[in-house]
């Protein structure tokens, strides 16, 4: 108990003094996010992975507080697929290439000896999923740290439910990195989490809840799986509707996720984190309950209806493309005069 509260502690001041000294090399490199209105820093991220991995092995290590079965593989799994998001974040990447890359890595850990084949390759195709819906969630300042840190705590309390001390530290320490790395990530943001540490927090907690739910029938199982991942994968179908309808290839940028329609329905950056916070602070406390059977399987039919809900309101604002700054018209020169040609604008001379 002492160790875990010491671990999170370190955890989250190592992610915050990380997170600051990244930003630096960032700009420097030219390692931006420029979907925001500003160009953001974006190897916040690396630093949650970094402080999570040396912050566990570290007890790993000492045999104070050990990983137990399979939870180290899982650990390296991630630290892989936050490797090639690091490359995506440094050399565009097809989407296609990360699918395979979190595909495989996510078939290193499943464990198919309580799942069964069928069931292994379903978890499979989940946390390749969940890994991209998460990744998905890193449009707006805040959201996907935010929503990470509540998934954390609730797959953390699941693991501690079957007394998998392991793995419930880890997700402790994880939990508390995300928490250092949103001091700088909270709008506006200073420094971003980038495909790196979104796959990792994805990848991360997915697998988590494999391995919690590993040997419980499949229904409930899926149940808990979506309480724990309802925002991530609300704002996924949110995307793929929108684009269908809109007729927009699915794999191009637009501001059509979850924090931007909220915004358009006047909410503020922070408010609409707020609110998606709250929303998977409640849906992940239904997973939760029904985890540790506390309430039936029936209570998932009502994240399910308020999800659907959602998604239906905001599929009706419309998606307005960004507006351009208005044109500045130029007036010809007159005789005698010289123009030099700055830009997109004219400067008089003479």
């Amino acid at each position: 108990m002492l160790y875990g509260i010491a671990a999170a502690t370190a955890a989250l001041l190592l992610a915050a003094v990380l997170a600051a000294l990244l930003r630096v090399p960032a700009l420097r490199l030219g390692l931006l996010d420029r979907r925001r209105q500003r160009p953001l820093p974006v190897l916040g991220g690396l630093a949650v992975v970094v402080v999570t991995c040396l912050v566990a092995w570290m007890g790993e290590w000492t045999r104070v507080a050990p990983l137990g079965d399979g939870v180290g593989r899982l650990l390296a799994a991630a630290a892989a697929v936050a490797l090639l998001g690091l490359v995506a974040d440094v050399w565009r990447l097809r989407a296609r290439v990360l699918v395979a890359g979190t595909a495989v890595a996510a078939a290193c850990v499943v464990p198919y000896d309580e799942t069964g084949v069928p069931g292994g390759m379903l978890a499979v195709g989940c946390v390749v999923l969940a890994s991209l819906a998460f990744k998905g969630l890193d449009h707006a300042d805040g959201l996907a740290g935010t929503v990470g840190v509540v998934t954390a705590f609730g797959a953390g309390a699941c693991a501690a439910a079957e007394v998998m001390d392991g793995l419930a530290v880890l997700l402790s320490v994880f939990a508390a990195a995300l928490t250092g790395f949103l001091m700088h990530n909270w709008h506006p943001a200073r420094v971003g989490m980038g495909a790196c540490g979104s796959l990792f927090t994805g990848f991360l907690l997915s697998s988590s809840v494999v391995f919690t739910r590993a040997g419980y029938a499949l229904g409930p199982s899926a149940a808990v799986a979506f309480c724990l991942g309802a925002v991530a994968a609300a704002d996924a179908v949110l995307v793929v509707l929108a684009r269908l309808l809109a007729r927009h290839p699915l794999l191009r940028r637009r501001p059509d996720h979850l924090a931007h329609q909220l915004r358009r329905i006047g909410l503020t950056p922070q408010g609409s984190v707020v609110l998606l916070g709250a929303g998977s602070f409640s849906a992940v406390l239904v997973g939760v309950l029904v985890h540790t059977g506390w309430t039936g399987d029936g209570a998932v039919l009502w994240v399910a209806g308020v999800s659907l809900l959602a998604v239906l309101v905001l599929l009706r604002v419309p998606v307005q493309p960004p507006r351009r700054g208005p044109r500045v018209p130029v007036q010809p020169p007159r005789r005698g005069t010289s123009t030099q040609v700055t830009g997109h604008m004219r400067v008089r001379n003479g």
